[in-house]
């Protein structure tokens, strides 16, 4: 079993004191640092190798949340985040930056175990992937008479209108206008990227920015979520929510 080399960023002596409790009693963990600040948080991530970073939210001057969000400008190999926080309100803000989980502070070592498991299981799935013949993460759509690259990243959501379909994408202002159908997208994009939420609409998951009972907004832009669909998204929202 691969070992998970570790990095604890949290201003709490106490919290601090628990994670190396933690990992010193996991067999398949390693603790390679912990500091106090996010600052110094920057500086281990840059110099070190690590698997894992178990991240506090609420810390002064400059939060978890924030250094998750540099963590996702740089070049080097990001380490998966595991929040720790004594708030549940970050559910959704956890998940357009790639959290594999929270711990809910306080919480026990069976908890910290089950939140270790998912990083493993995200890794295997990691060198399944590598390993396997796939293409990138792009769409070739097209437009009037070109093939035009859509990369998975840059689609906020689609939009369906009878024969044609409208990407609306974070790169540019101007949409795009396609021969195809929702259906089709559907069956191609990935289910772990992508939902239908409307018989007109197809979101990317990673662009919504909060949500309602009925409906979620990606930025201002609210879409009503179909009664048809709702099930659906229930069962990808309860992922989220503490």
């Amino acid at each position: 079993m691969k070992v998970l080399k570790c990095i604890v960023i949290d201003d709490e002596p106490l919290a601090l004191r628990l994670m190396e409790t933690f990992i010193a009693q996991t067999p398949f963990a390693e603790l390679l640092a912990t500091c106090d600040n996010a600052i110094e948080g920057m500086e281990l991530l840059r110099k070190t190798d690590a698997d894992l970073v178990f991240l506090d939210i609420n810390m002064p001057k400059f939060n978890g949340m924030e250094l998750a969000r540099w963590m996702q400008q740089q070049s080097f190999k990001l380490p998966y985040i595991i929040f720790t926080t004594a708030y549940n309100h970050y559910a959704i803000e956890g998940y357009k930056v790639n959290a594999v989980d929270y711990l809910l502070k306080p919480f026990g070592y069976e908890e910290f175990l089950r939140a270790m498991g998912k990083v493993l299981q995200m890794i295997e799935k990691e060198v399944v992937v590598s390993t396997a013949k796939k293409d990138e993460d792009v769409l070739f759509v097209k437009v009037e008479y070109q093939w035009v690259k859509v990369y998975y990243d840059d689609i906020l959501y689609i939009e369906g209108l009878k024969d044609y379909v409208r990407f609306y994408l974070r790169s540019q202002e101007k949409t795009l206008l396609s021969l195809t159908s929702l259906k089709v997208l559907e069956e191609k994009l990935p289910s772990s990227m992508f939902l239908r939420v409307h018989r007109s609409v197809i979101v990317a998951l990673k662009s919504i920015s909060s949500i309602t009972k009925n409906s979620l907004f990606i930025d201002e832009k609210e879409i009503s979520i179909g009664d048809q669909y709702k099930e659906a998204f229930k069962t990808i929202v309860d992922r989220w929510l503490l």
